[in-house]
């Protein structure tokens, strides 16, 4: 068994203030715009505040809506700009405190976010922690709107913790989430916090 701690954070809602989905689309397509495609999407998210609708369905058809056609290139240079410049407006200072903590305390330190990873990993790299996320498919050069494997939402959360990492080989495993997606990564854990950056 190693000697080292595993902490895993959700990201969305457990170490921001707002989705960092709805925030990346007014970044990369503009206010007006987003509230434009919000109006047309408003039957999926209707849909999906009822339940007719699971997340990944949902999420996938605002994904395909913005970003399908664009070119991969492009829409990664953005993903970066937006995680260095905007991203950092919206964290919760009690979660970046709990991070340091961890990487004072030597752990290994890992996000696992439903989020793509395309405007996440310029910042979990500059952090210098790891990232699991969802990837979107590209073909030929461009976004389709589809996934590259599964929503990491859910029990896919676990599956995909359990097939970078052990954790049953950590001395100890920490994780932090914010909802019933985030129950699966928080089995996984000896400490357990669920809400826990919230005054």
């Amino acid at each position: 068994m190693s000697t080292t701690s595993l902490a895993l954070f959700d990201f969305d809602g457990t170490l921001t203030f707002k989705d960092s989905l709805s925030d990346f689309i007014a970044y990369a397509v503009g206010r007006p715009r987003m509230l434009t495609g919000a109006c047309l999407l408003s039957p999926v998210l209707a849909a999906y505040a009822i339940k007719l609708l699971d997340n990944g369905r949902a999420k996938q058809k605002v994904l395909t809506h913005f970003f399908a056609g664009w070119r991969t290139e492009e829409l990664r240079a953005l993903g970066s700009a937006y995680a260095l410049e905007r991203l950092p407006r919206i964290l919760r200072p009690q979660g970046l405190e709990r991070i340091n903590w961890h990487q004072r305390q030597g752990h290994e330190v890992v996000v696992v976010s439903a989020s793509p990873d395309i405007w996440l990993r310029a910042w979990t790299t500059s952090m210098q922690i790891d990232l699991i996320g969802t990837v979107l498919e590209e073909k030929d050069g461009r976004i389709t709107g589809r996934y590259h494997g599964r929503n990491c939402h859910g029990k896919e959360k676990a599956r995909r913790i359990g097939q970078k990492y052990y954790p049953a080989g950590y001395s100890n495993v920490y994780a932090y989430g914010d909802t019933p997606g985030d129950r699966p990564m928080l089995a996984l854990a000896d400490q357990a916090f669920y809400k826990p950056f919230r005054a």
